[in-house]
């Protein structure tokens, strides 16, 4: 066994490395619109797109355990005056992407997955980074 004495002590500060906000806004807008391709893909295909997580449930025996359960991922794209409209949401709120407007307007749902691949182009050059964190930003409310 080693002696504490003979240890080789240093003082070091240990050098965090914080994401950058900015690209991890980025980030989860990809991995969101990722996530709306196969909304998409369900959707042409007649059926409803879930994800899986885990919840903490009390079980019969009084027991806390971990339990898979099932959420529907709701669409980004509805149906509306003969087309569909297709939103760019960051969270919950919906992102003013030109700047003026909050929708895109398409004839067909085949044709949502090229309104995706272009906000997800944009995204992916930063385009749209002031759009994202006018709506991240938390807002007081007023008492």
């Amino acid at each position: 066994m080693t002696d504490i004495a003979e240890l080789n002590f240093q003082s070091v500060k240990r050098a965090g490395r914080a994401p950058d906000p900015v690209e991890a806004r980025r980030r989860k807008l990809m991995a969101a619109l990722d996530e709306q391709k196969l909304v998409l893909a369900a959707k042409l295909a007649g059926e409803v797109h879930t994800k899986t997580r885990r919840k903490w449930m009390t079980n019969a025996e009084g027991e806390r355990v971990q339990v898979p359960v099932e959420r529907r991922v709701r669409a980004w794209f509805f149906e509306q005056d003969g087309g569909w409209y297709v939103q760019c949401r960051y969270g919950a709120r919906v992102l003013l992407v030109d700047g003026e407007n909050n929708a895109v307007f398409v004839d067909a749902l085949e044709d949502v997955e090229l309104v995706l691949d272009a906000f997800q182009a944009a995204a992916a050059e930063g385009k749209l980074d002031d759009a994202i964190a006018e709506v991240a930003e938390r807002k007081r409310r007023s008492q």
